[in-house]
């Protein structure tokens, strides 16, 4: 089974992080392939609203995102985990959630869909905020729920945590590591 993964966090080493690798632990014992992306340390642009993907469904600029195209496409499972900012997902996150405006396209004005492949397609979402309401959750998954879907992503597992900020801080949550590392033990079925 293919899986990739997106690290939508500017900190390196971070809660988001640690949560993420903590997912990623059964998946990777079990054999899985799984690609890792670092959003904050790669070289792509934004969504220019330029209409050039509107007739084929395929983005004109050619950088990072490229390659992460090809995964998504390949992917039977996809992670998302992000911080929250202001509400939403980071900026690396949101920009790369912007850039499959492509995938919109070919799936909702070409009418081409993502194939599911033999696994089916299911996703993860990992969301960590200094916030303690859950309205950052609801928007933050919004957002997240819009790329899943776009992908060809029927459904998807949300984890949130709140009142997470300082570096480290997730190390002393109660069952964040045992509730992440047992969300992928069930996305890699």
């Amino acid at each position: 089974m293919k899986i990739v993964a997106f690290n939508g966090s500017p900190r390196i080493g971070g809660n988001t992080e640690a949560l993420l690798e903590e997912a990623l632990k059964p998946l990777r014992a079990t054999g899985h392939e799984v690609t890792l992306y670092a959003l904050n340390m790669l070289d792509f642009k934004p969504c220019q609203d330029c209409s050039g993907c509107l007739e084929t469904g395929i983005c004109i600029h050619d950088d990072a995102m490229t390659g992460m195209y090809a995964a998504i496409r390949e992917a039977d499972r996809i992670i998302l985990a992000s911080p929250i900012f202001f509400y939403s997902l980071s900026a690396q996150a949101k920009a790369m959630v912007d850039r499959c405006q492509a995938f919109w396209c070919e799936k909702y004005v070409l009418k081409k869909i993502i194939p599911a492949g033999p696994q089916g397609r299911k996703g993860l979402l990992l969301l960590v905020g200094g916030m303690k309401k859950d309205d950052a959750r609801h928007t933050a998954e919004a957002v997240a729920k819009g790329f899943f879907r776009t992908c060809s992503v029927p459904e998807h597992e949300t984890l949130f945590y709140g009142g997470i900020d300082a570096k480290g801080d997730i190390q002393k949550h109660p069952t964040a590591f045992k509730e992440a590392f047992e969300a992928g033990q069930r996305l890699g079925t």
